[in-house]
Formats: structure tokens, sequence, C-alpha cells
């Protein structure tokens, strides 16, 4: 793919050359939380990390050992893991608690309703290795349910970040900001297409690449596969797509999807997750109610995950840029 800068930057976006697939910089967006975490805690020692045996897998370690006396390990015990938090809360601290997405929010998902949601206890779940792209681990470790319940609670903000550098910025923000939160992010290495100076602000989507045919509204690692889809569907077909980085899914900035319903009138949601519950069904609610337009739903199809690498289980779910391209025309064909 030839070297260009991103669109977008004429509206301040300041993305990497992204097109540019060679010399592309990847990092596992755990990193960047892990990196937050820890300026988190120097800006403000009530920030605590509560961890269930998986510090090192969930970069909690780096918190660890920079402030020992904010970090606690309780082994693995999730559902107690948001009891503690939600204690800790109550008397000023700020707790970020971590595990993999499929145990926190997964196994813990009552005592996160009841705890923090329902009390608006101001902890934060940090949601490792979610999606297929963790791999070999296997379906029992891919969390592709989580968006769901999690968005579902009142109360509750979500954040899917698409890279390492904005899953730091979610990291301190979030820090900074009161009431219960999950963010959640991958094991696996991906691309980076933001940088320091890039935007980030929760609940304010951004268009990343712009274009009045068909709309791609990505959340998470899969942004990157938005952008190259639409890259591709340009240079092959003639289509110009808008490609939205969708990272906060509650709340939703429903005038970002409004906008692009218009502007397009076509969407196509992206997401590491199933399609049923998930980011694109939030926007599919959005738009309903405010801008009807065609909608398809990239994403996991009603199955469980299973092992393998973690490229390859992405194309077999249909979430590759072929699967995204397709997904693109057939909107675009019903709009006619």
């Amino acid at each position: 793919m030839p070297s260009t800068t991103a669109m977008g930057d004429a509206a301040g976006m300041q993305l990497v050359e992204y097109r540019n697939a060679a010399t592309l910089k990847h990092l596992p967006t755990r990193n960047g939380f892990g990196e937050g975490l820890i300026e988190a805690g120097a800006l403000d020692e009530n920030v605590v990390g509560i961890c269930a045996d998986l510090s090192e897998s969930t970069r909690m370690e780096g918190f660890k050992k920079a402030h020992p006396r904010q970090y606690f390990e309780i082994g693995v015990s999730e559902q107690m893991l948001v009891a503690m938090a939600g204690g800790l809360a109550a008397c000023g601290k700020i707790p970020w608690i971590a595990s993999y997405a499929m145990f926190n929010p997964g196994r813990s998902w009552e005592q996160v309703r009841t705890i923090m949601a329902l009390n608006e206890t101001n902890v934060k779940i940090a949601g490792a290795h979610a999606g297929v792209s963790v791999g070999p681990d296997g379906a029992t470790h891919q969390a592709i349910e989580d968006i769901a319940i999690m968005r579902v609670i009142p109360h509750m903000t979500v954040v899917v970040p698409c890279d390492a550098v904005q899953t730091k910025k979610a990291t301190l923000l979030l820090s900074q900001t009161r009431g219960p939160a999950y963010l959640r992010f991958a094991r696996e290495k991906s691309a980076i297409v933001t940088t320091e100076a890039t935007p980030f602000a929760l609940g304010k989507a951004q268009v990343f690449r712009d274009g009045n045919d068909v709309a791609i509204v990505a959340c998470g690692i899969l942004v990157y596969n938005a952008l190259v889809a639409a890259d591709e569907l340009e240079r092959e077909d003639g289509i110009a797509c808008r490609v939205v980085n969708n990272h906060t899914v509650k709340p939703m900035d429903g005038d970002a999807i409004v906008d692009a319903a218009r502007g397009c009138g076509a969407i196509v949601t992206v997401e590491e997750h199933q399609v049923h519950g998930g980011m694109g069904s939030a926007v599919a609610e959005i738009v309903a109610r405010r801008h009807p337009v065609p909608i398809e739903f990239v994403g996991v199809n009603d199955t469980f995950g299973q092992s393998g690498d973690p490229a390859e289980l992405i194309e077999h779910y249909g979430m590759g840029t072929t699967a995204i391209k397709d997904a693109a025309r057939r909107a675009l064909r019903r709009k006619t």
C-alpha cells in the first residue's frame, strides 16, 4: 500500500500514516492500559490496582512495581475483586480491577451490576484479552459477549479504544472521571493509528476518514481493518467511505452516528464481538430512532470462538478487510 497521510488531518485528527503497513508500529492495547495506570497512580495516590492473579497478562505488573503501596493481589476470586473494590471506592479510593474480560466482568457480572452500578461506585474494570484475537486460549477465554452485558447496565460507561495510544488516554481519563466504567482491550499486538496529538474525549466519536457513500463505524483494534478496507474500496470500486472510530460504546455519540447516517445513507458496523447486542446494536438503536438507513453488521455471528492464530481467527469469523468491503458493498446496494 502506498504511504500517504491519513484523511482526517484537516479536521485535526492527527493520525499516523496507516496506509504504509510495512512501517506501521504494532503494540498490544493492554500495554497502553499498563502505561496509563502507572501514570494515573503517580498523579493521584488514591488510584489503586487490584488484580486476580493476572498482573503480567493484564499489564498491571508495572503498576505493582511503581506503586507497591497502591496495589493489591487477591488471587483467582473475581467476585471478591469487585466487592473489595466497592469497599475501597466507598472510602475514597479509585480502584482499577483487572482480569481477563471473560472472568471480569464475565464471571462477576452480578457483583458488577449490584455493587458497582446500582450503588454508582467509582470502580473501573480493565477487561483484558477480549475478542477472538486471544487466539490459542480458545472459546473459554474469548470474551465476545462482554460489550452486550455491560452496556445494558444503568450508569455504566463502556470504552473500547482503537489502539495502545488511545487505551493509555482512556485509562487516564477514566481515572479522573467519577462513576463505574468498563475499559475493554486486547491481548495481541495491533496497529497504532493515532498519535499523542490525536484528541480523545469520552462519548465523542472521531471521524478518521471522510466520505459520503458508506459510513464504517468501528471500535477497538478493528478500526485499522476498517481504514484499510475503506482505502481498498475507493481504489477498487470508487466507493468513498467515512470511517468513524466509535470508541465510547456507552454513552455513545448519537450526533456523530446520525451525522454519518445522513451524510452517507448507509452504515456498516465493525466490532470484535457478537453482532447481537454489541456496539452495532447500539448504533442501530440510535439510527432506528433518529434517521433510519440500511445497516450491515460485521462481527462474530452467533457462534463461539476456537483456538487458532489471532489473525486467522479474525478472518475466519468474518471481521477482516474482505468481510468489511463486502458488507460496505451490500449496504451501498441497499441505498438504491
